[in-house]
């Protein structure tokens, strides 16, 4: 008699969303969009529609390259971090109002 070393993972099909890549993007617990890109404003940013479970959100990534003065790079990591947060700003409380404003919380604190 030989012994399993490994258990043997069973888990039900996911449906593919009419949106999803249908491809190597989607995993064994997500569905991934192709990734909508944006290169012609000096940097590129990525977004990509996420479906987890019963969750969508979208993932958002960026390359922004950095002056090589240290301070003007700080400036512009501020400047990023700042719009990121009035991106948040803006999107969070329209999500919010189409459910339970508490399940949506931006930087550690409550949607407003």
């Amino acid at each position: 008699m030989k012994a399993r070393t490994m258990a043997r993972i069973q888990r039900a099909a996911t449906p593919h969303t009419a949106w999803c890549a249908r491809d190597h993007r989607c995993g064994v617990a997500e569905h991934r969009s192709a990734d909508l890109t944006a290169d012609e404003i000096g940097g590129r940013a990525w977004l990509t529609r996420v479906r987890a479970a019963n969750v969508e959100y979208i993932e958002i990534r960026a390359r922004i390259p950095l002056h090589s003065n240290e301070t003007v790079a700080r400036w512009q990591l501020a400047a990023a971090l700042q719009l990121m947060r009035a991106l948040l700003n803006e999107v969070a409380p329209r999500l919010a109002s189409l459910t339970d404003r508490e399940q949506h919380r931006a930087i550690g604190r409550p949607a407003a």
